[in-house]
This record gives C-alpha cells, sequence and structure tokens, in this order.
C-alpha cells in the first residue's frame, strides 16, 4: 500500500516511517522541516511543503494515490503554546484543517492522528479512560481536542474514517540505535536526564517533591516509541477493515515517577546525573496515567518494551551516539 505520513523526519513520524519500510509499504513524506531532522530519513520519496499550503498539497496528492494519511505534523511544547497560542492553532488546527480538505478533494478517506493525553486535562481519576472529561489547560491541548472534534464532524459529513491516538509519555529510540528523540529545544525529561548523564547538560531539575505520590515526585506512563508505532499499524488495519472512527490511549497502564526515571537512568548509564531542585509548576497534576484497556482489546496491542528500565537502555544507547545524530 501507499501512506503519506506528514512530519515523517520528526521523532515519531520518522520511527512511523522505518516501520512502513520493514513492512514493504511505499511512502511519500511531507515536511517542512521546521523541527524535523533530514537525517532521520531512511528512504522514499520526501516532498519539503507546509501543509497549510493548499495548492502544494493538492499537487501532491494528484502525484500519488494514497491509502492513508499519518498526521504527525504538530507543535508540542506546552509552555511555548502558552505563550504563543496562535502559533498553536494555526499549525495545530488550521494547518491540519487545510491537510483534511485536501484529502477530501482528492478522495482519501483514512486519517491516523497523533493526538495526546493533554485533551483531558487536570485527571478528575486515574487510570485515565477515554470517556474521561475533555478538558485541556492549555493550547496544545486545545488545538489537539479542536482537531478531534473536526474529525467527528468531517466523518458524519464527508465519511472520513480516523483514529484519533492519544499519547500519554512518548519516550525510548529505536532499539537498533538507528533513531531516536532530538528536539530543539528538549523538554521531556528522559531526554534531558540522559544529556545530564552524557555531560551535555550539568543537572537535571526536579520540579517539586511535594506530590502526594509514594517519593512526592510527579507520575507519569511512559510508553515506548516503538510500541506507538506498532499502535498506529494496527490503528491503520482497524480502519481497513471497516472499522469506525474512534479514539485510543496509548500508555503502559503504570506509572513512574520522576525519581524513579533517574534512578532507572543512574543504574542504566553508571552516571551519578547531578539533581537540582525546584519548586511545582503550574499545571502539573500529581499523576498521569492510561486505561490502555480498549486499545488493548479493539487493535490488540500489547506493548513490547513496557519495562522502565528497556525504555532508558533504548534512550541512552541513543544519546552516546551524539554529535552523529
Amino acid at each position: 500500500m501507499k501512506f503519506l505520513v506528514v512530519g515523517g523526519a520528526g521523532y515519531i513520524g520518522s520511527h512511523m516511517v522505518k516501520h512502513l519500510l520493514h513492512a514493504g509499504h511505499q511512502w511519500v513524506v511531507a515536511d517542512n522541516f521546521s523541527t524535523g531532522h533530514r537525517r532521520a530519513l531512511m528512504e522514499g520519496t520526501v516532498v519539503e511543503l507546509d501543509i497549510a499550503d493548499p495548492q502544494a498539497l493538492d499537487t501532491l496528492f494528484a502525484q500519488h494515490q494514497f491509502d492513508a494519511v499519518f498526521h504527525f505534523a504538530s507543535f508540542i511544547q506546552v509552555g511555548e503554546s502558552v505563550s504563543e497560542p496562535a502559533k498553536y492553532y494555526q499549525n495545530n488546527f488550521c494547518a491540519t484543517l487545510t491537510l483534511l480538505q485536501a484529502m477530501l478533494r482528492a478522495g482519501v478517506k483514512r486519517f491516523i492522528f497523533s493526538s495526546t493525553a493533554a485533551v483531558y486535562g487536570d485527571p478528575e481519576y486515574v487510570p485515565i479512560d477515554e470517556q474521561h472529561p475533555k478538558a485541556p489547560i492549555n493550547p496544545y491541548g486545545r488545538s489537539k481536542w479542536m482537531v478531534e472534534q473536526l474529525l467527528e464532524d468531517l466523518d458524519r459529513a464527508y465519511g472520513l474514517k480516523s483514529v484519533c491516538l492519544r499519547y500519554f509519555n512518548a519516550a525510548g529510540a529505536d532499539p537498533e540505535g538507528q533513531l531516536g528523540e532530538r528536539h530543539e529545544p528538549e523538554t521531556h525529561l528522559l531526554p534531558l536526564i540522559l544529556q545530564a548523564a552524557s555531560g551535555r547538560r550539568q543537572s537535571i531539575t526536579v520540579y517539586g517533591r511535594d506530590y502526594d505520590t509514594p517519593d512526592g515526585t510527579c507520575i507519569r506512563d511512559y510508553v515506548h516509541v516503538t510500541d506507538l508505532i506498532a499502535a498506529h499499524a494496527l490503528a491503520l488495519d482497524y480502519l481497513l477493515e471497516g472499522g469506525a472512527s474512534t479514539a485510543f490511549n496509548l500508555g503502559n497502564g503504570q506509572g513512574f515517577s520522576v525519581q524513579q526515571v533517574i534512578d532507572t537512568a543512574r543504574n542504566v548509564t553508571g552516571q551519578a546525573i547531578s539533581v537540582s531542585e525546584a519548586p511545582r509548576r503550574a499545571g502539573d497534576p500529581p499523576r498521569l496515567v492510561a486505561d490502555p484497556r480498549r486499545a488493548q482489546a479493539l487493535l490488540g496491542w500489547q506493548p513490547q518494551f513496557a519495562s522502565l528500565e528497556q525504555i532508558v537502555t533504548h534512550a541512552w544507547r541513543w544519546e552516546q551516539q551524539y554529535p552523529w545524530q
């Protein structure tokens, strides 16, 4: 089959491209390289374009017959979304609408969307299932929730079928060491910890040790990037088999505290890893843990790299390749 991978030069998207390569499919990567990396692209056709450009999209869809579209081209920094909300609504919502309109003009009606647990906001209960109220507390989460609602409307009106995959904390790296996480600036906990282990930064900051958790630090659900990609492939199969538009949580269903991640990184790397302390950040709930049973039941999804040690080990292998990434 043939697929369009939007944002295929980014962290998750590049892992998706590798999966499609090994599965024997064809694909085209569309990326404007505002945050993606050309060196992350393994093979295949690459088109440099912005999905906010309808003419460029129409040209692309006229040249290729796509069976489905994978969308990874969102801005993801929560803090930046608060300080620059217009940037997030323009890219994450408006540009996605432009892409979806181009798909409809071309008759492409299967869409796999990278959504986020941020659509839930502060959890009313944990673990969080798909029926949890949607009350995002920042423009990043709201922009993703707006797309999810848009997709419901496009399904009712035009029959465009979609699966929204609500990531919890994507982490880790390609087990073979070919791909990994490299955001600029980096805001995710695990790569920041490993940068401290490798000497790329002096220390890791822990924001708050007075949460209602066993060790006082926040608990999050970390899911390996390879397991995320497996869920995307299963979601595609679900749509190809006639499945209805829906959304799934992607998490391991277990949480690890900030301190547990630091301790595991110390064990894996053999480095001391200096830690500095800071007050709580606004909007950081004590626990964010997924209930992934729906994805397991309907998609047959079973994470293969659920242990924190596996996630940290693969990410450390990637960090040790710097600056040759």
